[in-house]
């Protein structure tokens, strides 16, 4: 059992410990988890996924991605602005996805309105809420789940039109993102101040 520090993996190398419960955990943890991301479409991959994962854990969306980026015409903002009642219907019944309904919907009416941005808007307004690094979380205890910077980014990607982007999702956004680094302070992965 964890204290919530760091802990050794396979290899003998220190993670952070929720990184270890599985092979595909470990990639994303070492290779992905707070790697900066940028790209409308990748960003927008990023931030429907999450929202896919509200309420479950992230292993599910982890090994169903491959599914979602099929379903989703690889999170193409264009092409997923013009799906239609069919091809919703179509997501509906779709066992390589989470066929909820409600985040569904989200992730076709967030492509159509950001279908309408120009180029490089959804970048820039993430991106503009990085928060200045702080020190490095030595427990899982000083990871945030919600901080000043993830509620306004959240507000903020509310007022432009986007839905199912809470404060929540947006910090697991910027986490994923490569906004903020919450690898822990002992941890491989930890980016070089």
């Amino acid at each position: 059992m964890s204290d919530g520090t760091a802990l050794a993996g396979p290899d003998g190398a220190l993670r952070c410990p929720w990184a270890l419960s599985t092979e595909d955990y470990v990639a994303y943890h070492d290779e992905e988890w707070g790697r900066p991301v940028h790209g409308d479409d990748a960003l927008y991959e990023r931030l429907s996924l999450e929202a896919f994962q509200s309420g479950l854990s992230w292993i599910t969306i982890l090994r169903r991605r491959p599914g979602f980026r099929t379903a989703f015409a690889g999170f193409e903002i264009a092409a997923v602005a013009t799906f239609t009642d069919t091809d919703r219907d179509r997501l509906l019944t779709d066992p390589g996805i989470i066929r909820n309904r409600a985040k569904i919907d989200a992730t076709l009416a967030n492509a159509r309105v950001l279908a309408d941005w120009a180029p490089g808007d959804l970048d820039d307004l993430i991106w503009s809420h990085a928060p200045t690094p702080g020190p490095a979380p030595k427990t899982l205890g000083d990871v945030p789940a919600v901080t000043p910077e993830s509620t306004a980014l959240s507000k903020a990607l509310k007022k432009r039109g986007l839905r199912f982007v809470g404060p929540t999702t947006a910090y697991a956004l910027m986490q994923a993102c490569g906004l903020v680094d919450d690898h822990l302070e002992t941890c491989v992965a930890r980016s070089e101040p």
